[in-house]
């Protein structure tokens, strides 16, 4: 799939961030992900991503273009064929908020070197080396055994928390792994006490002595007779050869405001809430939570496409990859409604407030209106001497009494 890559570097280099007989970089997505409100916290940010625009602009002094090149435009809406763009994007974000890094693979042309394909490379473990001449490499450890080699500046990487290592980011096992623990073992006293709830519920105390099949069938006569739910009638014999008391269950349960502030703290680690979860976000929360977990990403993922698909050269004639998203869909309808306020005073394009709305463009819709009642400023008109608009006659009038005055 990822095709050939060099040779193994002479020099090494390793990283250690979860103890283990090799040192590397080790993903914690094992029983993290398999935790309900990890993937809580993590579905909503992964689907935002997901939903960021990926665009080719190149911006010199020949003008503004989007998408220019074909050829980036198709990798960036179908980065390999066994993804989508989107796809490929939530895959990348559940692997960097998992472990704090992420890792695609840029698969190059072997004659022009440009880049045809992308995939995210699902590694358990990668090292850091550095060839003769000082260059990074990764190596990608997989499940299957397998391994690969290839230069960094063929791979995108994405991290957080990065602040102990050179290279990678802090593997957020270390942080999050006790509190992971105590959210454990509420689930398994839940599901004990639930267990529990169910074992003895009546005590017979027989007056006499009796044999221990005898003990026995009087049990199971009075277990068919009223604890079967399949019984009927409302009236129950009474046997004086024992005396019947019910068991009060005293199962630990944990304590509800307990399992509210573990879940509180687990959302505080991955910057998110229960409305942001739960899809209960105000307009306002929506934009914090875009601002501070979103942008940051989306911001991370052009600066890795532009270095990593562009040369320097290339740079410096204006090409870079941005991914944008509209912040405005998830507006209120009354403030998308009062976007038209803009559409009349060139700010925005019919067509850009249509997009908002989720309507499809219309034609001529993608050219600026400006309303009559307003004028570009001229910086070198001065005073009353120019005016793009002399209607009537009083501001005639005006403008010739001025001249009188001047003549005299």
């Amino acid at each position: 799939m990822f095709g050939k890559k060099l040779t193994n570097p002479q020099t090494k280099s390793t990283y250690k961030m979860i103890t283990d007989v090799g040192e590397g970089f080790y993903d914690w997505n094992g029983d993290l992900y398999k935790s309900d409100i990890v993937r809580a916290c993590i579905r909503p940010k992964a689907k935002a991503i997901g939903k960021l625009l990926a665009k080719h602009i190149r911006d010199n002094d020949q003008g503004f273009q989007t998408n220019p090149n074909r050829n980036i435009r198709f990798l960036l809406e179908e980065p390999n064929p066994l993804m989508t763009g989107q796809v490929f994007q939530e895959k990348m974000a559940v692997q960097l908020e998992l472990n704090n890094n992420a890792f695609a693979l840029i698969k190059r042309d072997e004659e022009t070197f440009d880049p045809i394909e992308v995939y995210p490379v699902p590694a358990t473990s990668v090292e850091m080396l550095e060839g003769p001449l000082g260059d990074i490499y990764l190596r990608f450890y997989f499940r299957n055994g397998k391994q690969l080699i290839a230069p960094y500046v063929d791979i995108i990487h994405l991290r957080q928390d990065f602040n102990n290592h050179d290279l990678f980011g802090d593997n957020p096992g270390d942080a999050l792994g006790e509190l992971m623990e105590v959210v454990n073992t509420i689930d398994q006293g839940i599901k004990q006490a639930i267990k529990n709830s169910a074992v003895v519920k009546w005590i017979l105390k027989f007056d006499q002595v009796l044999k221990p099949e005898d003990v026995k069938k009087a049990v199971d006569d009075f277990t068919k007779n009223y604890l079967d739910i399949e019984g009927t009638g409302g009236a129950a014999g009474a046997d004086g050869r024992y005396n019947a008391e019910q068991v009060t269950p005293h199962n630990f349960v944990p304590d509800s405001k307990q399992m509210i502030e573990q879940t509180r703290r687990i959302y505080n680690f991955f910057n998110t809430n229960e409305d942001i979860v739960q899809s209960k976000y105000t307009e306002d929360q929506w934009n914090a939570f875009y601002e501070s977990s979103i942008e940051p990403v989306a911001m991370q993922l052009a600066g890795e496409y532009t270095r990593k698909i562009f040369s320097r050269t290339e740079r410096s004639h204006g090409n870079k990859i941005i991914f944008e998203s509209s912040n405005l869909q998830y507006a209120s309808m009354e403030t998308k409604l009062n976007l038209v306020q803009l559409v009349d005073r060139a700010a925005m394009t019919p067509n850009e407030w249509r997009r908002v709305l989720n309507l499809p463009p219309v034609d001529g819709g993608d050219k600026l209106i400006m309303r009559l009642d307003t004028e570009e400023v001229d910086a070198k008109s001065k005073g009353g001497e120019k005016s793009g608009r002399r209607k009537g006659g009083a501001k005639g009038a005006n403008n010739g009494s001025g001249g009188s005055q001047g003549e005299g």
